[in-house]
């Protein structure tokens, strides 16, 4: 048996050792009633440190505002802290109290940090469980995961696992998520609204081994929002304004994937690929208690609808709280865009489809094309339905 097998094996054999809670296998999320908003680390958990701040006082801020708008603009999803305050909780605790509520989404905020300091590395990056695929990931996994040496029973509560060990962090990403696809669906939209508010670099969508992810029984995410060890990006998420930003985009993300998933489209599930902004540089930081708009657009003409209250589908490719730049290389290869406005948020549309397969194929080529996140919508009238409600029209 090589040594590949053998780790599986032995992986399998340790993971169905290590404690569960009740999970709905195979449930594939069609709601989103309850999210649990994680702050990472706390009490005698500082995280990882910068010059001047602790990851624990920032994920908790972030943490607050990302709950308080969600609470403000979905009144539909109850919100669910993991902690409220500058308290200590052991992973298996967050896992267990997401599972207790029963929730649909289970969103871990944290701050990355590096051993050695590197100008060049900053901005934010996603994680989900799943694979290895690169050192750095698990570095990065193995750090969060060795929070678990703070709590006074870890061998009793995690069966064992040795978060020094990077074989068996391996062994750990082997588990199988359930919710795997819906996961790097949120993910995806989070960094994807990161890159909008804040022009910062993303180090795109990545799996890992999380100790935190490991027992959710829902679709959930770990973001590391900007890196301690470089002294812009901790300016930046220290700062006020950085974290209305990054709380804003966060939730934005939430929003749009609770629609999309709620519309019955189909979830886009390839990972974003790296970004970095043109300036290359960190943003400045500075004080804000507004929610930041997106940045100044034009150039959109207003959706048409089918004569006679007939159906029509369309492809949303983006929406936003703020009106669009639709004057970038990737928007002026779409055409007529058609923008409709609901209170704060702008959505981005094309296309007057009266047949649902032909606007599933355009779905297909603005995915391809750069809109990663298009999906399909239905109207009746200037009435916006779901599909199936569309499909079972007349």
């Amino acid at each position: 048996m090589n040594t590949q097998r053998l780790l599986c094996a032995i992986g399998t054999l340790m993971l169905m050792c290590l404690p569960t809670q009740a999970y709905e296998l195979g449930r594939y999320y069609t709601k989103v009633r309850t999210i649990v908003i994680d702050a990472g680390h706390g009490g005698k958990d500082s995280g990882a440190l910068g010059k001047k701040h602790q990851e624990k006082d920032i994920t908790l801020k972030i943490a607050l505002l990302l709950g308080g708008y969600i609470d403000k603009n979905l009144p539909d999803v109850r919100v669910v802290y993991t902690r409220t305050s500058d308290k200590f909780l052991e992973l298996h605790e967050r896992a267990a109290l997401a599972n207790a509520k029963k929730a649909d989404l289970f969103i871990s905020i944290h701050c990355n940090s590096l051993l050695k300091r590197n100008p060049a590395i900053w901005g934010s990056e996603t994680y989900v469980m799943g694979l290895h695929t690169a050192e750095e990931n698990l570095n990065v996994a193995m750090r969060e995961n060795a929070v678990i040496l703070m709590e006074d029973n870890y061998k009793r509560n995690y069966g064992g696992y040795d978060p020094n060990s990077p074989e068996a962090h391996i062994m750990l990403s082997m588990y199988q998520n359930a919710y795997l696809a819906q996961s790097i669906a949120l993910a995806n939209k989070i960094e994807n609204q990161l890159i909008a508010n804040s022009d910062r670099p993303t180090r795109g969508v990545k799996q890992a081994g999380f100790m935190v992810l490991r027992a959710t029984a829902m679709p959930s995410v770990l973001i590391e929002t900007g890196f301690m060890s470089h002294d812009g990006d901790e300016a930046f998420i220290a700062s006020q304004k950085g974290q209305v930003y990054i709380a804003t985009a966060i939730y934005r993300a939430v929003r749009d994937y609770v629609a999309e998933v709620e519309s019955g489209a189909a979830l886009t599930t390839r990972p974003l690929p790296v970004y970095t902004p043109s300036t290359g540089t960190a943003p400045n930081a500075g004080k804000s208690s507004a929610l930041p708009a997106a940045k100044t657009q034009q150039n959109a003409i207003a959706p048409s609808y089918g004569a006679n209250n007939a159906v029509v589908y369309k492809v949303q490719l983006a929406s936003g709280g703020g009106d669009m730049n639709l004057n970038t290389p990737q928007w002026q290869k779409v055409g007529k865009v058609q923008r409709e406005q609901q209170g704060a948020v702008f959505k981005y549309m094309v296309g007057d489809y009266a047949n649902y397969n032909e606007a599933v194929e355009a779905q297909r080529y603005w995915r391809a094309n750069g809109f990663a996140d298009a999906f399909v919508v239905a109207y009746k009238g200037a009435q916006r339905i779901s599909i199936e409600q569309a499909r079972k029209s007349k």
